[in-house]
């Protein structure tokens, strides 16, 4: 079935979101060679200048590069998911990472809550909270690219107990919450900043101590506001995470 184009958004905005959501979720390659515009244009049913916007959005962002007389390619440098990128990914195609890469669970625990960890996920401190702790290996090189911690309340030990278990799941830990407590993740907020690699972070990405890292923080919140994840990660230099987002005209009066 062909794409359609949905009147809620701009058309190069939709098609530049599905583009984008390809290369995140690993669909399109690295070096795999974008559709040009024209062939955008045909398959959306668009003018070719509306295309050509979604593509010049994609350069814009760093994810794909123009070779003169040979069109737009995937960039060869792998972009660095967010908590927002990969509940997209598992909504979009079930998968939360590309081909090219692949997870391993270091540890899943019961323990108890740090003042930060509890203020982050709006508890108690000391009280009982889950931390579950990966890494993001490349296929080719089989070097570690990130590493993340992901902490929820304790309480879901009873209800989400393969949290506790140092297994991969393979419908990723959102979708296993939603669907072993009906609790929806609606909204999310993400934080980075750049930053030396301390001795716990070199031990994690097999670098040196002092290396250039990117921190990153993210929140999964219910529709009533509550912290169903929170997540703390660093990933070695080099890789883009992009936001898109939209500003609204200001109003008169």
């Amino acid at each position: 079935m062909s794409p359609r184009v949905e009147r809620a958004k701009h058309a190069y905005e939709q098609i530049y979101e599905a583009l984008r959501d390809q290369i995140i979720n690993g669909d399109m390659e690295p070096n795999a060679k974008v559709p040009s515009a024209r062939k955008l244009a045909a398959d959306w049913s668009v003018q070719p200048n509306t295309a050509q916007k979604a593509l010049t959005a994609l350069r814009r962002e760093g994810l794909t590069e123009s070779i003169p007389g040979k069109g737009t390619f995937v960039r060869s440098e792998q972009p660095l998911r967010t908590g927002h990128d990969r509940l997209r990914s598992i909504r979009s195609s079930g998968r939360i990472y590309p081909d090219s890469e692949y997870a391993r669970i270091v540890k899943a625990e019961l323990t108890s809550a740090s003042e930060a960890i509890a203020e982050a996920l709006g508890l108690d401190e000391g009280a009982p909270v889950i931390r579950r702790l990966r890494v993001t290996m490349s296929k080719e090189s089989e070097t570690p690219v990130s590493a993340s911690t992901s902490w929820f309340d304790g309480q879901l030990a009873a209800t989400s107990p393969a949290l506790l278990r140092a297994e991969r799941l393979p419908e990723g830990t959102p979708a296993y919450i939603e669907r072993t407590t009906n609790r929806r993740i609606t909204s999310g907020r993400d934080q980075s900043a750049a930053g030396p690699a301390d001795e716990r972070d070199a031990e994690l990405l097999q670098i040196e101590v002092g290396e250039p890292v990117k921190h990153g923080r993210n929140w999964m919140f219910d529709p009533d506001g509550g912290v169903v994840e929170y997540g703390e990660s660093v990933a070695v230099a080099g890789r883009w995470s992009t936001y898109s987002y939209e500003i609204q005209p200001e109003m008169e009066g």
